[in-house]
């Protein structure tokens, strides 16, 4: 072939396709006409000399070969965006975007505070932040969807190689019980005890849920003796049933810290048991990290850690505002090397 046989356009149509199903909505999607749509498929189908999609269902159905271009068709289209990205970024942060990516608990009360601060300091970047499940936040850093994420589980061990995983805090687990129950009033509770209380917890399948199950068997605790009496399908619902005396819960620390302001949930402790999970920055060595991204390394993420996050990023700690400090004291920030490492889940 001595010129190519499609453009990007020819490509985006053919993901938009393959994401929606369809040519109609495809074409809505990218705001053309359908058969536009189809009159390109055609083309890029005879200059290819394959047919890309089988026409024979209701839905339009990718053949070998058209899965096989879209997933180049995907690499070249997050070349182009890196392309431009890195052009946007001569211009100083003047402009540009940057893409976070956080899991559920983390994405819902840390990171809304962070990017609040780097509004402030930058507001000609916009910001975008994808919250999702760890392994969907993954697969997102690793397609070049994202520029950076802050994850509180592990990282698919498929993924393992293609990710750099930095401990970044830890992000203790509380038990929290309704301000009247009986056991309130204790200063603190034994781990005997917990296996007496009715809990409220998230869906076992969730990953949300399989994390605390592994941080508490850590801590010596049988997640398979607390009796489960309820499960919702959010953090904030969990929250509001606790305060409504339905039973306990163990939730992220940075999840509660309005409740306990204002005293509408008891945080217990357990006796000689400290539930925490590590939190960790995820970052993709061979992708393009923008300007952008860099900063939010440098100057935000840093404001709450007390050690440096990347030593080709970071410089000195800078001071925390009063209205960082509440955060950052619910957060333990664990040691970190100087050097980041690729991890693996074993």
């Amino acid at each position: 072939m001595s010129e190519l046989p499609f453009s990007l356009d020819q490509l985006r149509i053919l993901k938009a396709i393959a994401l929606e199903g369809s040519f109609k909505r495809a074409a809505d999607s990218l705001y053309v006409s359908q058969p536009a749509v189809s009159l390109q498929v055609q083309n890029l189908e005879r200059q290819l000399d394959v047919p890309l999609f089988d026409r024979g269902g209701r839905r339009a159905q990718l053949t070998e070969a058209g899965q096989l271009l879209l997933a180049y068709g995907d690499q070249i289209l997050s070349l182009c965006h890196e392309a431009c990205r890195a052009i946007e970024d001569l211009q100083k942060l003047q402009g540009g975007t940057l893409i976070i990516g956080a899991s559920q608990t983390t994405g819902t009360y840390l990171m809304p505070r962070m990017i609040g601060l780097f509004r402030s300091k930058y507001p000609e970047v916009a910001v975008q932040l994808h919250v999702h499940s760890t392994r969907r936040t993954c697969w997102s850093l690793v397609n070049g969807q994202i520029d950076l994420a802050i994850i509180g589980g592990e990282v698919p061990s498929e993924l393992s190689e293609q990710i750099t995983v930095t401990p970044y805090a830890e992000d203790e687990l509380a038990l929290i019980l309704p301000v009247d129950h009986p056991l309130a009033s204790a200063e603190t509770l034994t781990k005997e005890d917990l296996y007496k209380l009715g809990f409220i917890a998230l869906d076992a399948q969730s990953t949300i849920r399989k994390v605390i199950d592994q941080v508490l068997q850590r801590a010596n605790i049988d997640p398979r003796r607390l009796k489960v009496e309820m499960e919702l399908n959010s953090i904030e619902a969990i929250k509001n049933a606790v305060q409504s005396g339905l039973g306990a819960a163990f939730v992220s620390i940075s999840a509660i810290e309005k409740e306990l302001q204002l005293g509408s949930l008891r945080r217990m402790g357990i006796e000689n048991v400290v539930v925490k999970r590590t939190l960790s920055l995820i970052t993709n060595p061979n992708r393009y990290r923008s300007r952008a991204a860099e900063v939010f390394c440098r100057e935000i993420l840093t404001q709450f850690a007390t050690f440096a996050i990347d030593t080709e990023l970071t410089t000195a700690k800078p001071p925390i505002s009063d209205s960082e400090k509440p955060l950052k004291e619910l957060l333990t920030i664990a040691p970190i090397e100087e050097n980041s490492t690729n991890v693996s889940n074993s």
